[in-house]
């Protein structure tokens, strides 16, 4: 017999096997349909200044992904509400802090 090691991303989920909930074949086909769309893309052209470019180039770099990728992701976290405006957090913190504080 063939032993395989598993990373723990694999183990995790062997692990947790008998914790699965079998779904109905109906649920099953809408979850496939909502990712059949998800996967679906459509090349667009935009335009952005160099400087802007350049960023998002060296920081997807940093992350390891492809830049497209890294704009694609940004978009997809703007239009759904996910896209965190950094200084606003700082802002509701600060606020949070100051009326616990005083």
């Amino acid at each position: 017999m063939n032993k395989h090691r598993l990373d723990d991303e694999e183990q995790r989920i062997e692990d947790s096997a008998d914790e699965l909930i079998p779904i109905d074949l109906e649920e099953r086909d809408r979850v496939e349909r909502i990712l059949a769309r998800a996967r679906k893309t459509k090349n667009i052209n935009i335009r952005l200044s160099e400087e802007d470019l350049a960023k998002m180039r060296a920081r997807a770099q940093r992350e390891g992904v492809p830049y497209q990728t890294r704009v694609s992701s940004v978009l997809h976290k703007f239009v759904t509400g996910q896209l965190v405006d950094e200084v606003q957090v700082i802002k509701a913190v600060e606020l949070i802090d100051k009326r616990h504080s005083g």
